[in-house]
C-alpha cells in the first residue's frame, strides 16, 4: 500500500510544478483541415462510415437484431439478460439503457462520419467520377442510418452538417424524417455504380439505393412513389442484375456471399488474429466480425438469449411443396425439434442430433439463418457471416404489396408466385386465384412469414400494416404489456434530451 501512496504524491507533485497548457491543439494529432487533402482521403473517409455497421455491438453487430426480430412478434428475450428480456416485453423505465440509448448513439456516429464525407469531400481535387461515388455512398448511409432512426425512435433531430459544440437540433416529425430519408437516395442513386468486383464489393450500389428508397416510401403507404422505386429493380435495368438463387439456404451461409439475390449485403470478416474471442470492450472495438451469432445460437453452443416463438413453425407448415414435402425455407430458417420431418433424432444441432442434445421435449426454437452450422459446430463473437439486408425476395414481395395497395391486385400476383416457386410450392396463381385487396394483403402477410423470417424486417412490416397491438400476445405472451400509441417507438434518450432541450420525447413516456 505504501508504494501507491509514494507514487500518487510524486504525480501530485508533477502536476503541481507543469504548467502545461491543456487547451494548445497537440500539433501531431490529425485534423480536419489536414485530412480531407487527396482521393486516398477521400476513399478512407467514406470506409469510416461503412465500419459503423461493426462498431461496438449496438448496430448491425448484434443490436439491430434485436429490435427488428426479437422485439417483433416473431421472437423473445430467451436467455439470461434481464434487461434485453424486459425490454422484449416493453418493460423500459430506463431511458438511457445501452441498448436503446447506445443503437441511437451509434447511429449518430454514423451520420456524423457520413456528414463529414458529405461536407468535405467536393473540395478535394481528384477524380469525378470517385468523387461522386463516395458522396453518393455517404448519402446512401447517412439515408440508411436515418431509416432505423426513424423506424425505431420516430423523432430523430435531422443533423445534415458536421457537429459543432453546443449543437441543439430540434426533433424532426417522422414525415420530415423520412422525407429527408428520400432526398438523400434520390440524390445518391445517379453517381452509384450498379455493382462492384473484389474488395469494393458490399458498398451501396444503385439498386440498394432504390431498394431502400422503396422501402422508405412503403413504409409511409405510400405506395406509387414505392412502386416506381422497385421499377428498377423488378421490371427496369436492374431485372438483369438480380434474381433468387437456385437454393435458398444459399442466402444465410459463408460460402454464397454477395450473390446474385443479394441487393445489400453488410460485409463481415472473421479476424481472430487480431484479438481474443471474447466481448470486452476493447475486442469489439476492433472486431470485424458480428458477434449475434454467439447471442442467438442455442445453448451450449452459444448464449441463446434470443428465441423464436413457436407459431413461426405452424405458419410454414400450412403448405407442403408440389411434391408434398416440407417447404424447405422451415429448416433454412429455424432450429426446432422437427427441423427434419423425421424428428428430434435426425435434425443436427452443431453435429449433434437435437434429441442427443435436448431429449425428445424440448419445443425451443431457435433462429438460423445469421449462424454459422453450415461450416462449424461452435460460434464466437466474431462471425464472418454477412449480413443480407435486403434480398431480391424483399423486393418482389414488396413489389406485389405495392401494386395490391394500388388496386392493381392482378398484376401483383406473378411476383409473389416467383417467390413461391423458387420454393417449390404451388404458384398462388394456382393455390389462391381471384383474392380481392383485403385478401391478397393477408396472404401477402404469410409470404413474408414464410420468406423473411428471421431476418430482422419483421418490426417494420407490422408497424407498417398497423398490426401493433396486445392482440399479438396470442402469437407472442410479451405483447400483453404493449400500449398502443406509446410501444410503437423507443423513449428518446434522457441524456440527450438533457444536454439538448430541443430534444422532444415520444408519446406516453
Amino acid at each position: 500500500m505504501k508504494k501507491y501512496i509514494i507514487l500518487s504524491l510524486s504525480i501530485v507533485l508533477c502536476l503541481a510544478s507543469c504548467k502545461r497548457d491543456f487547451e494548445e491543439p497537440n500539433p501531431n494529432a490529425v485534423t480536419i483541415a489536414s485530412f480531407w487533402k487527396t482521393s486516398d482521403d477521400a476513399v478512407k473517409g467514406i470506409n469510416a462510415v461503412y465500419s459503423t455497421f461493426k462498431r461496438t455491438n449496438t448496430t448491425y453487430s448484434r443490436f439491430m437484431f434485436y429490435h427488428g426480430i426479437l422485439k417483433s412478434d416473431e421472437g423473445y428475450g430467451s436467455g439470461g439478460d434481464g434487461g434485453l428480456n424486459n425490454l422484449m416485453r416493453f418493460n423500459q423505465t430506463d431511458y438511457n439503457t445501452s441498448l436503446t440509448a447506445g443503437t441511437w448513439a451509434n447511429l449518430f456516429v454514423g451520420v456524423f462520419r457520413a456528414n463529414q464525407v458529405i461536407a468535405n469531400v467536393p473540395n478535394i481535387s481528384m477524380d469525378p467520377v470517385l468523387k461522386a461515388r463516395v458522396i453518393g455512398e455517404a448519402k446512401f448511409l447517412r439515408a440508411l442510418f436515418y431509416f432505423n432512426l426513424t423506424l425505431y425512435y420516430g423523432i430523430p433531430p435531422l443533423i445534415l452538417e458536421p457537429s459543432q459544440p453546443g449543437d441543439q437540433s430540434p426533433s424532426a416529425t417522422t414525415a420530415q424524417a423520412y422525407a429527408q430519408v428520400a432526398k438523400d437516395l434520390n440524390e445518391a442513386i445517379p453517381s452509384l455504380p450498379t455493382a462492384y468486383t473484389g474488395l469494393d464489393l458490399g458498398r451501396a450500389t444503385k439498386g440498394a439505393a432504390y431498394a431502400l428508397l422503396g422501402k422508405t416510401y412503403l413504409q409511409q403507404n405510400k405506395y406509387q412513389p414505392a412502386l416506381d422505386a422497385f421499377s428498377w429493380l423488378v421490371t427496369g435495368l436492374g431485372s438483369s442484375i438480380y434474381n433468387l438463387t437456385a437454393n435458398y439456404r444459399d442466402n444465410f451461409i459463408v460460402a454464397k456471399e454477395n450473390n446474385v439475390e443479394s441487393v445489400f449485403e453488410i460485409q463481415f470478416s472473421e479476424n481472430l488474429l487480431e484479438s481474443t474471442d471474447d466481448d470486452t470492450d476493447e475486442s469489439r472495438q476492433n472486431n470485424t466480425g458480428t458477434s449475434i451469432a454467439q447471442f442467438f445460437a442455442p445453448q451450449p453452443v452459444g448464449f441463446g438469449d434470443g428465441g423464436a416463438r413457436r407459431w413461426l413453425v405452424n405458419e410454414f407448415l400450412q403448405e407442403k411443396t408440389t411434391t408434398n414435402a416440407q417447404d424447405p425455407r422451415l429448416a433454412a430458417s429455424l432450429l426446432f425439434d422437427f427441423a427434419d420431418p423425421a424428428g428430434p433424432g435426425a435434425t443436427q444441432v452443431y453435429g449433434q442430433s437435437w434429441q442427443a442434445r435436448y431429449g425428445l421435449n424440448n419445443k425451443n426454437v431457435y433462429f438460423r439463418k445469421l449462424l454459422n452450422d453450415s461450416y462449424k459446430n461452435g460460434e464466437g463473437f466474431r462471425s464472418p457471416n454477412n449480413y443480407r439486408m435486403i434480398r431480391y425476395a424483399d423486393v418482389l414481395l414488396m413489389y406485389a404489396e405495392c401494386l395490391n395497395g394500388l388496386d392493381r391486385t392482378g398484376e401483383a400476383y406473378p411476383y409473389v408466385d416467383r417467390v413461391r416457386a423458387r420454393a417449390g410450392l404451388a404458384t398462388l396463381t394456382i393455390a389462391k386465384p381471384g383474392l380481392n385487396k383485403v385478401d391478397f394483403l393477408t396472404q401477402l402477410k404469410h409470404e413474408r412469414v414464410t420468406e423473411m423470417c428471421g431476418e430482422a424486417w419483421r418490426w417494420a412490416d407490422l408497424l407498417r400494416w398497423g398490426d401493433l397491438s396486445p392482440a399479438l400476445a396470442s402469437r407472442d405472451a410479451d405483447f400483453a404489456t404493449f400500449v398502443v400509441g406509446k410501444n410503437e417507438y423507443y423513449p428518446i434518450p434522457q441524456n440527450d434530451r438533457d444536454l439538448n432541450p430541443n430534444l422532444g420525447q415520444n408519446p406516453n413516456f
